[in-house]
């Protein structure tokens, strides 16, 4: 059980009732908390959400969230996620819950990234969820943080000789796995790529977002999973997806070709002009 008893695990899904995969995730890797199956009143497959998880289902309002924030566009298409997230601080609220997780709907499974001697390790599944949850909110309330995160698969490209690998320090961004407290009044925006255009943006400014390497999710491939974004992003292509962070945050982001085979375009950020640097204590200067 958990010891923060206000948290409640948030799904954000849309059109694919049958692979809501991190429902079964966090069953069976040790959650016993509450779950919230959030869709919007826009989804056909409203009626097949409420059968399979009874009880569960919270609706919101699609285009009324769409009202509150900045979508960096006039395009009317709202086919993304970002209505979602910002939702979930009124359905949390809604609740009673004080604390709560974002999760996407495609995570196979959760895991360890570090061995008790903080070395990078693979594929050591948590089993403890409960535990785990409870140490990034006992973490978000003595960091300040706006949010914590916890890595994803794509953080630990090249394995152990991978940048993410070598050095398992918190690192200036947050994706995906968003914990926060329901009274922060932080609000995602851009229609797409909002983690990014969030962390960069808002960064800048001194609002801190923490990625907490020692613990991952794995997800299945966007593309290789229909429903949610996948039509989306098949449409308009990783380049327009990166470019809405540039609008955003054109003095730390551009857009660039990455992949070790298969080069695609992607956001890539210049940290040094993204997050403000703090100087450390051994090179402070003091008078005598």
């Amino acid at each position: 059980m958990m010891k923060n008893k206000n948290f409640v695990a948030i799904i954000m899904t849309h059109g694919r009732p049958d692979r809501v995969h991190t429902a079964r995730a966090l069953k069976r890797q040790g959650y016993t908390g509450r779950v919230i199956i959030l869709i919007d009143n826009e989804d056909k497959s409203r009626v097949e959400y409420e059968k399979r998880f009874k009880g569960q289902v919270h609706v919101f309002d699609k285009k009324g969230i769409s009202d509150t924030f900045d979508e960096g566009d006039n395009f009317g298409d709202r086919r993304a996620i970002v209505y979602a997230r910002n939702a979930c601080f009124e359905v949390a609220k809604e609740v009673g819950a004080e604390w709560f997780i974002e999760l996407d709907d495609d995570y196979q499974d959760f895991r360890y990234r570090a061995d008790g001697k903080l070395q990078f390790c693979d594929k050591t599944n948590i089993s403890n969820l409960d535990g785990v949850f409870d140490a990034m909110v006992d973490f978000l309330k003595v960091s300040k943080a706006a949010t914590i995160a916890m890595a994803q698969n794509g953080d630990f490209i090249g394995g152990k000789n991978g940048s993410m690998a070598k050095k398992l320090k918190l690192r200036r961004k947050a994706m995906n796995t968003f914990v926060f407290n329901t009274a922060c009044d932080f609000r995602f925006f851009g229609r797409i790529n909002e983690d990014v255009n969030s962390y960069t943006c808002a960064g800048r400014r001194g609002v801190l977002f923490l990625t907490v390497p020692n613990i991952g999710i794995c997800q299945k491939q966007t593309q290789a999973n229909s429903g949610g974004m996948t039509e989306l992003y098949l449409e308009s292509g990783t380049y327009v997806k990166s470019f809405y962070s540039v609008m955003y945050a054109p003095s730390c982001v551009k857009v660039a070709d990455m992949g070790p085979v298969y080069r695609r375009m992607h956001h890539r950020i210049k940290w040094r002009n993204a997050v403000p640097c703090i100087v450390g204590e051994e090179l402070r200067k003091t008078r005598p």
